[in-house]
């Protein structure tokens, strides 16, 4: 399966990212397939630039977005980010035992 992830490049504590189309089982760092973009945090607000061109091509084609990498493209309006429902990291632990019983 192909993903759209983000690649860490950068020195130490001042991580700069690229969008790049990776198999998934490959390393974090591994070869990739395309670079298709950068993500800058350091920035204020973030710089985030994209060939929006490939992206619909790689998504067209079947590869799946990481969760960040989707909340980063819909600010272009590419695709639309929906919250991810993590088990239950977010939920008291109180609810969780009432929840179980």
């Amino acid at each position: 399966m192909v993903k759209i992830r983000l690649m860490r490049k950068g020195r130490k504590k001042k991580p700069l990212y690229r969008i790049v189309v990776i198999e998934d089982s490959c390393q974090r760092d591994g070869r990739t397939i395309e670079d298709i973009g950068t993500y800058n945090p350091h920035t204020e607000p973030s710089t985030v630039t994209v060939k929006e061109d490939r992206v619909n091509h790689w998504i067209s084609v079947g590869a799946q977005p990481t969760n960040t990498v989707n909340r980063l493209l819909s600010s272009f309006g590419i695709t639309e980010y929906v919250p991810a429902n993590s088990s239950n990291q977010k939920v008291a632990k109180k609810e969780r035992k009432s929840n179980d019983a």
